[in-house]
Parts: C-alpha cells; structure tokens; sequence
C-alpha cells in the first residue's frame, strides 16, 4: 500500500533509519509510555514496537497511513490509533505518566508543545523533530533574539536539549529548511507561586511588542511596584523566574481593582 505526503498536513516523511533510531534511542529509559504523535509511514514506529518493556501507542490524522501501519504491523494494528492529537485527551492513551516522540509537521509543532504544557504533570519527557529554526528558539536562553514566549513557557516547566540537526535529503519530499530533534524533560518545578494564567499573559503581552522595553509594552498592566531597571528592559532579556516576579508585582494591584 502507498501513502502519498500531503501537504494540508504537512507530511514530510524521515526516511533516514540511523536518525530515526537516534530519535527513539533518546527517550527517557524509566517511563514506559511513550505516544508517537504523526507516526506517517512507521520509521520510528519500527523501532518502538519491539521494545518490550515500552507500552508504545501512536496517533495519526492521515487515516490512509493509519490503514498503512495496521496492514505492515497486524500484531500491533491497536496501537495505531485515529485521532487528532490537539483534540484528543491524554487519559486517552494512558493511566500514567507518558512521554511524547515523533516527528512533528511543522504547521503544529507549537501546538503541539502548548498541549504539551497543559498536560505538564503526565508528560515527564518529548523527544520531537521541528524546524531547525523552531528547535533553537524554544531552547534559546534569555539575552538571544530567537528567545519568546514558547522559549519562556517551556523553560519554566522542562530542562531542553538540542540533540541534532538533519538536513533536507532525510525527508520525502525533503522540506526547504533544515530540521533540528530537541529533548525536553520535566523539571522540579511544580508551583511558580502566581496564577498560571497571568503569567502567561504577562508573558505573551511583553512578547506581542517585543522591541520596546517592558515600560510600554506591559502599559496595560499597573507597574508601579515593579522596579525601574526591569522595566527599562526588552522580554528577550529576562528569564522565566524575572518574568514570575514581575506577575508577583503586578498580581496585588490587579486584586485592588476588582
């Protein structure tokens, strides 16, 4: 059976063995759940399914690669579920805890770690391949151009590694932009100590004018107890823990104006 790449979801399929099993090598050894997300035509898959100690499980929107992979792998054709991984619940797939792995379409990829940082307490680990460009950004310290809002909101709750790049001749059809596999594991940190939601909206509103200093671009906020040297700043300049203390400094005013 063949099955054609389409571009509405942006297949490009990995055909390199050597990287694919470099991909699945990298996983967290001591969490056996692993959900592959967009398994295409099984090149991780393939290396997955043997291990017997994983409880391996892949999700694919692209029913016609889903016939595909339960026709090459009978025995396993349960493991090969129909789903939209963004819509799906992850209690879905697993009772515990559970790693991520796949070769993400890039169209999603982030998405899909925003999904990721929603079910932070049952995903301990992602092993993903993105756009090169993508890979960098999210894993950017603070202080580099390429660091925003995903950068901020994946390093407050995972530790991230870029493993390696792969070039464009890996891929069928290849894409016009190298590709980067970036590791994320789940940090110790369980509480920021402010509410989540204005965090990431402090984050996100510094981030929407990222070239002014932090002065204008928070300006809808009441900053009169957040000190001026911060303030004279630009987003790409602060960490996630400067980032939490400026909510801090701004949640009581918001109470006060209930």
């Amino acid at each position: 059976m063949y099955v054609k790449p389409k571009k509405y979801l942006g297949q490009h399929f990995l055909t390199d063995d050597n990287i694919a099993k470099s991909i699945c090598d990298a996983i967290k050894p001591d969490c056996p759940n692993v959900l592959e997300i967009g398994p295409g035509k099984g090149v991780l898959s393939q290396f997955m399914l043997p291990q017997q100690d994983i409880n391996f499980k892949a999700v694919e929107l692209d029913m016609e690669s889903v016939m595909y992979l339960q026709d090459t792998y009978p025995d396993a054709k349960d493991k090969f579920i129909f789903g939209d991984f963004l819509k799906e619940n992850l209690d879905k797939f697993f009772d515990t805890n559970c790693q991520i792995l796949g070769n993400f379409p890039y169209n999603i990829s982030s998405q899909i770690l925003f999904k990721v940082l929603e079910n932070r307490n049952k995903v301990d680990c992602v092993v993903g391949m993105f756009q090169k460009e993508v890979a960098r950004r999210i894993i950017s310290p603070p202080g580099n151009k390429e660091y925003g809002i995903l950068s901020v909101l994946m390093q407050t709750w995972y530790d991230g590694e870029y493993l390696f790049t792969v070039n464009e001749g890996s891929f069928f059809p290849p894409p016009k932009v190298k590709s980067g596999v970036v590791k994320f594991l789940r940090n110790n940190v369980t509480d920021i100590g402010v509410p989540e939601n204005l965090f990431v909206r402090v984050v996100k509103t510094a981030f929407n004018q990222r070239r002014k200093t932090l002065r204008n671009s928070l300006k809808t906020f009441d900053l009169q107890n957040i000190n001026a040297a911060i303030l004279q700043k630009r987003p790409e300049q602060l960490s996630w823990q400067d980032f939490v203390s400026i909510t801090k400094d701004i949640m009581p005013l918001i109470e006060i104006s209930k």
